[in-house]
């Protein structure tokens, strides 16, 4: 009797395994969408809309998954969950196209989703703290001329971005006045443009006052924290100079985002609340190309929570927009008691799980280490 050789297949390149076992090549390209598959979740849904979807999907082999009582209509929305592979997917989006109830505009929804190639080089955002209080670094580079020495020596350790805040926003910090926060950023600022570093910055507040001053100032980037919520003038500002914006998660403020911290679906409450600041923002007048959302590790979430949001970052992706992930030596690395060489250390391996999955930015404090790594995980 013959022995069977099982193997399962883990690769992004299936087009080459397909053709390597002598697939008709010409028909490579299409043939691979068959292996390759998608579970993509639908919010909201009418019942009509959902049933003519679960039927639709099972005309093709693929299937839905909706409410349990939506045969019996005891409900009047559901979510969905669209499993199949990427040929049975665009077979479904084509026959939504004749139906009704707006299923032509999810049709649409869903082609666009799958032509969304995620193809990135991950790219490092080196931190300065300009505080007395930062959790990982209190103080260090409150003095100027160890803020500017490292701040060039980020640059020569090949950082992409340099993120400078002069608020610490650690559990239970208080806010810092906006004067406070620009008589700390400028002489920062002016340094970088006296010494010529061209290099993107980014000013890591929540204040509208201190970014408007900062983007005149050279500042390109607003990575503000509260997402919005701090200051009702920030979306305006932005919008008014047409630089990029960070739009972090984060539930409750600094204050509080840590007392006891609750989500019914994590990365559904995140993922959606994400999706309507980018919503207001673009109401604003900012281009969704300049939208970088951030879901906001430590921020209102517990050390569970935290390592869920790395294992499902690729969830955000679907948002649409680039996505930034901040772990840097916090606390869910559960090493309050180790040195920051140590915490870089561990830092660096969840990292490489964020590169391998084609996050866009890491937001950290050792770019040296983390060009290092990025070099290494490009040859691989």
């Amino acid at each position: 009797m013959n022995e069977f050789i099982l193997k399962e297949i883990k690769t992004d390149n299936i087009e080459k395994e397909v053709a390597r076992i002598g697939y008709d090549k010409a028909y490579a390209d299409c043939g691979a969408q068959k292996f390759k598959y998608k579970n993509i979740k639908i919010y909201n849904l009418t019942l009509p809309q959902a049933n003519i979807l679960k039927q639709t999907a099972l005309s093709v082999g693929a299937d839905c998954a909706t409410h349990r009582e939506t045969i019996t209509a005891k409900i009047d929305k559901t979510d969905c969950i669209l499993g199949g592979s990427i040929s049975q997917l665009k077979k479904i989006a084509d026959k939504l196209k004749k139906q009704p109830f707006g299923l032509k505009n999810l049709s649409e929804d869903i082609i666009g989703f799958l032509n969304k190639d995620k193809i990135t080089n991950t790219k490092i955002v080196g931190i300065l703290n300009l505080t007395p209080d930062s959790f990982s670094d209190g103080g260090e580079f409150l003095d100027y001329e160890k803020a500017t020495a490292h701040f060039k020596y980020m640059v020569d350790s090949g950082a992409d971005i340099i993120d400078i805040g002069a608020e610490s926003t650690k559990p239970y910090s208080t806010a810092v006045s906006a004067e406070a926060q620009i008589d700390r950023l400028l002489p920062i600022l002016e340094f970088a443009k006296e010494k010529n570093l061209a290099i993107p910055i980014s000013i890591d507040t929540r204040c509208a006052k201190v970014a408007e001053i900062c983007i005149k100032n050279g500042a390109s980037i607003i990575n503000d924290v509260s997402g919005f919520d701090f200051d009702e003038n920030m979306a305006d500002v932005v919008a008014k100079y047409g630089v990029k914006v960070i739009i972090q998660h984060s539930k409750g403020t600094p204050e509080n985002m840590q007392d006891n911290p609750y989500y019914d679906s994590l990365i559904d409450e995140i993922y959606l609340k994400l999706k309507e600041k980018i919503d207001y923002a673009l109401s604003k007048g900012i281009k969704k190309e300049n939208i970088i959302i951030d879901p906001g590790i430590g921020f209102g979430k517990t050390r569970e929570d935290n390592f869920e949001i790395i294992k499902r970052i690729e969830e955000f992706y679907g948002i649409g927009c680039e996505v930034m992930l901040g772990l840097s030596r916090k606390s869910l690395l559960n090493m309050q008691d180790y040195d920051n060489d140590m915490k870089d250390i561990f830092t660096v391996a969840l990292n490489t799980l964020a590169i391998e999955r084609k996050v866009d930015y890491i937001r950290v404090h050792n770019v040296r280490l983390h060009k290092i790594l990025l070099d290494v995980t490009d040859k691989i």
